[in-house]
């Protein structure tokens, strides 16, 4: 767990941003413009905080793009014939058992996490793309319930998006912070086998890890649908991608045994502010990628070089 002291960078990082955007996009800190801001950061931001903890074991979860995409299309194409409770739970369902099957193999094979997922995530990407031969399912008319997810706002105000990022936020911190279980994810990262030495067990620590990044991205699968009002199977792609660069910029060393849920929820806020800023500025997509690009790989020359003093003390 960092030191608040640690936690400055990043803040002074996001006041930048949002201060040569307000130069650069003159509406940018209106107050819909910001809320609007808060309801994209909620998807990717959800998305990191399970990737957080898989990074923090020294894993990697590539395939969480695509099973937002499957998640959405499997719940919204059973909404007509099963109802909400039950779509919703075959979507979660089948988010968790790609984050169990991701899990045991990570922790029972000599296989790299890596390519595990990556494997994975094409094998999601092609079921998705199964249903109505990869065309947009639109939720149905009378789905109300469903789109609150993505598009109500409580007291007219606040998005409901942001406040299952808020309450995913709240549960990842406790259980990473305050529990034995988060004690160990920590201890695992940090030294596998002197881990093991004192008893940990690493494949149950290392099978719900995944299952968990697993459902934390079932439920921004849920948010992603909502928000587009239909389940689109090959959307989503890249943001594997994005969760990554929003838990490397908010401080979680690649190698493991070092992060934060807090750290990971400003990485998110950085990787969303340079995404819309840039969007509403009118820069080139392929300029963008180039941005965020350089943020990421400048994350992780800092996590390398951290270490790298860290170890020569």
């Amino acid at each position: 767990m960092r030191s608040l002291k640690s936690y400055v960078p990043l803040v002074v990082a996001i006041a930048v941003l949002l201060g040569v955007f307000r130069l650069w996009v003159p509406r940018f800190l209106y107050a819909e413009n910001l809320l609007d801001l808060a309801q994209q950061i909620s998807v990717n931001a959800i998305l990191a905080f399970g990737m957080t903890l898989v990074i923090l074991i020294g894993g990697i979860d590539l395939s969480v793009g695509a099973v937002v995409a499957l998640v959405g299309t499997v719940t919204v194409w059973l909404l007509p014939q099963a109802g909400l409770i039950p779509s919703v739970a075959a979507g979660l369902g089948v988010a968790a058992l790609f984050g169990a099957v991701n899990g045991t193999l990570a922790a029972r094979t000599t296989m790299p996490p890596f390519i595990i997922t990556l494997a994975t995530m094409q094998i999601a990407r092609g079921v998705a793309l199964r249903f109505n031969r990869g065309q947009p399912i639109s939720v149905p008319a009378d789905a109300t319930a469903f789109e609150v997810l993505g598009n109500y706002r409580l007291l007219g105000v606040l998005p409901v998006p942001v406040v299952l990022m808020a309450a995913t936020f709240v549960v990842s911190w406790v259980l990473l912070h305050r529990t034995r279980f988060g004690q160990h994810l920590y201890a695992i990262g940090g030294n596998r086998e002197a881990a093991r030495l004192v008893g940990i067990r690493l494949e149950a620590h290392e099978t719900a890890v995944y299952i968990l990044c697993g459902l934390f991205a079932g439920l921004s699968g849920l948010i992603h649908a909502s928000q587009l009002y239909s389940a689109e199977p090959g959307s989503a792609v890249g943001y594997e991608l994005n969760a990554i660069a929003a838990v490397v910029v908010g401080g979680t060393s690649f190698t493991g045994g070092i992060g934060s849920v807090a750290g990971t929820m400003l990485g998110a806020v950085i990787i969303g502010i340079l995404d819309k800023g840039l969007n509403q500025a009118g820069v080139h997509f392929s300029l963008q990628s180039i941005v965020k690009g350089s943020v990421l790989l400048a994350a992780v020359y800092l996590d390398v070089r951290r270490r790298q003093h860290a170890g020569g003390r």
